[in-house]
């Protein structure tokens, strides 16, 4: 039986349930206080490194206004985020436009409004950015592989090899452009520390070679995301990961390290919120099945398509009392695609007197929900999202 107290203090969970008292669901609360303290932890565990959020993790004003107040940067992935962050009075010295797929008309859009950082991995999105964004710092994202022991991986679309990244800084430099250090990604919900290992012996290899061969001294490392956010698959704590993560640092860059910048996302927003939803309808296929199918009215369309292959497993618990007896279930969401399934392999339980109109609480579900959902398949209307004050 999955424990909402390993996952919450009573305290906290208390003020998830008077917010979301006399809500309809389906959902989201997301306690800000819990997005300020992970804000604050990161910090002291790095305090070498700068932080750019992932908005992309969740755009909500609310989110991005406290940040902006704690002094955050902010990783962009599109003109319309960009928009959305400019327009909350954040300078644009403290943007980075991310995306490596982008338009050349975009890259003249972030360049009009004054952001000068952009990342690449290709020739010809580095000729777009010296067309259109002259002079600008560039930085090259690296492919790694081991991103695929990640819950959610990020390799193969994104990324090149470092030979290729070496070609690329030569020719930005050429270009005009201001090759300005190494990015990578580990992957998103990266309970493997050693990747992160295996990165940074890359970009220590990158930095040298460019200085020793080509004269051109690299100065930062954007370490991307990839930190956890408590789901049901245990992962190491965040002391943990900062621990292991400054040793690497240091063993390959020795005491002075380049600029350091960190892109949390998950690990920034997942904790801080729950989804409510209601049981719509419990069944059996046959007389004999020992599985029960629960349809919920939250699915992989309107916030839980993370759930994708089954690859985020959410923590998800109800109002029952512990000693209740629960059975296997099968969970699914509310539309009309056979897709709409969230739960099969996984082996959750819930009890067996569940019934419809029970509410189920998807626990750390405050990251990639909201900005996931759909706007109107099937007519449901895009998940609300009520915040708690910090």
């Amino acid at each position: 039986m999955i424990e909402r107290s390993a996952f919450y203090t009573d305290e906290q969970w208390a003020r998830f349930m008077i917010a979301t008292e006399g809500m309809e669901t389906p959902c989201i609360v997301v306690d800000l206080g819990i997005v300020k303290a992970n804000y604050e932890r990161l910090a002291k565990l790095f305090p070498f490194a700068r932080q750019y959020y992932a908005v992309k993790a969740n755009p909500a004003p609310e989110v991005l206004i406290l940040l902006r107040e704690l002094g955050a940067n902010f990783d962009i992935a599109s003109r319309w985020e960009l928009d959305k962050v400019l327009a909350l009075g954040v300078h644009p010295d403290r943007l980075s436009y991310g995306n490596t797929i982008k338009k050349a008309r975009d890259v003249e859009y972030f360049y009009s409004k004054g952001v000068r950082s952009f990342a690449t991995d290709s020739k010809t999105d580095l000729f777009n950015i010296a067309a259109k964004a002259p002079g600008s710092r560039v930085y090259l994202r690296i492919l790694v592989e081991g991103s695929q022991s990640a819950d959610w991986p990020l390799s193969r679309k994104f990324g090149c090899h470092p030979d290729m990244a070496y070609n690329l800084l030569v020719e930005a430099k050429r270009l005009g452009l201001v090759p300005w250090g190494i990015s990578f990604h580990v992957g998103s919900q990266q309970r493997d520390i050693g990747q992160w290992d295996e990165a940074i012996a890359k970009t220590n290899y990158l930095f040298r070679a460019m200085e020793e061969e080509e004269g051109i001294v690299l100065g930062m490392i954007n370490m991307g995301g990839g930190f956890p956010a408590h789901y049901t698959t245990p992962a190491h704590e965040l002391e943990i990961y900062a621990k292991e993560i400054t040793r690497y640092l240091h063993e390959d860059f020795g005491e002075q390290l380049p600029d350091i910048i960190l892109e949390p996302g998950r690990s920034m927003v997942g904790d801080a919120g729950i989804i409510v939803s209601e049981v719509v309808l419990v069944s059996r296929k046959n007389n004999t099945a020992l599985q029960r199918w629960v349809y919920t009215d939250v699915g992989k369309f309107n916030g839980l398509i993370e759930t994708l292959d089954e690859s985020i497993k959410y923590p998800v618990v109800t109002d029952h009392e512990a000693s209740v007896k629960e059975g296997d279930v099968i969970l699914a969401g509310p539309t009309c695609d056979s897709m709409d399934i969230m739960y099969e392999r996984s082996g959750y339980q819930l009890p067996l007197n569940l019934v419809a109109g029970d509410r189920l609480y998807w626990l750390s579900a405050g990251a990639y929900t909201s900005s996931y959902a759909s706007v109107e398949f099937n007519g449901f209307p895009p998940i609300k999202t009520v915040f708690i004050e910090p």
